[in-house]
């Protein structure tokens, strides 16, 4: 703890140094820069004692609660990377990232790599699932994307309502339970939250085997897995899906899937998203 604590307080004297003084709202003092504001301003901002506060800077064996770090970030104007990193010195897990201020969409760079990722299926979900961009070659695999309802366009939802998908997934019936087992270990303490919970409701009330599998209360991670997809029209293809996290928009997941090297799969996902070498193939 002691070599954490040295760190910590090494991290907040440089943050505290290079604070902006009319960011604050605070006066200039006489004979110093715009920057950096007295330990004793930044404990009355943080709602903190100044002799607490000093301890921490001075690197001294002492522990602040979640609350503290929380606050201490605030008013030392934290980015979410240098909450994290301030949560870590302290023993305590990473905070929640700020909500995007765009729901609903997604950067244009992340859009770029989708499209980049032009042979391979895959797509952007948001953190309750909700299904936000995806790329040609996935809507190839899974038309029913692009037509549904802005509304429904979740992946969890679509899984237990689209009778496309049992047939696209021959082992639908698993990939059920290990979905809803994922979901509920990612959305965590958020499940309370709309949309959480608007749409755990909505597929309590729709569907028996969504019900069965969430009472059951498994919670499982999301690693990576081989999946098998059989398609009306290129057969079988056997795939791994990965699940990314964008540094720059944590609440994103990137989700792809590439084709098992030992499979003919990446020649079929060729003739998927070619209209052209399907039309031949059919004829």
């Amino acid at each position: 703890m002691k070599h954490n604590a040295a760190m910590m307080g090494q991290f907040l004297t440089s943050r505290r140094r290079q604070l902006e003084r009319a960011h604050l709202g605070l006066p200039q003092i006489a004979g110093r820069t715009t920057r950096g504001l007295r330990r004793e301003e930044v404990a009355y901002l943080a709602g903190v004692s100044v002799t607490w506060y000093t301890w921490l800077e001075q690197g001294r064996d002492v522990t602040p609660s979640r609350q503290v770090v929380d606050s201490l970030a605030r008013t030392l104007r934290l980015s979410h990377a240098e909450h994290v990193y301030l949560s870590a010195l302290a023993g305590h897990s990473a905070p929640q990232p700020a909500e995007d201020p765009s729901p609903g969409t997604v950067p244009a760079h992340m859009q770029r790599l989708l499209d980049a990722l032009a042979d391979y299926p895959a797509l952007v979900i948001a953190p309750d699932w909700a299904i936000l961009a995806w790329n040609a070659v996935y809507e190839a695999l899974y038309p029913n994307v692009a037509t549904v309802a802005a509304a429904d366009r979740n992946f969890l939802w679509l899984l237990f309502t689209d009778p496309y998908l049992r047939i696209l997934m021959p082992d639908w019936e698993l990939t059920g339970v290990y979905n809803v087992a994922s979901f509920r270990a990612e959305a965590g303490t958020r499940l309370g939250e709309p949309p959480f919970a608007d749409l755990v409701n909505r597929l309590l009330q729709t569907s028996e085997a969504f019900r069965a599998a969430w009472e059951s209360y498994d919670i499982e991670p999301l690693p990576s897995r081989e999946r098998l997809f059989r398609h009306p029209e290129v057969g079988d293809l056997h795939l791994e899906q990965h699940t990314l996290v964008s540094s720059d928009h944590p609440h994103l997941r990137l989700v792809t899937f590439i084709p098992i090297p030992s499979t003919d799969t990446a020649r079929r996902l060729r003739r998927l998203h070619d209209p052209r070498a399907l039309r031949l193939a059919g004829a």
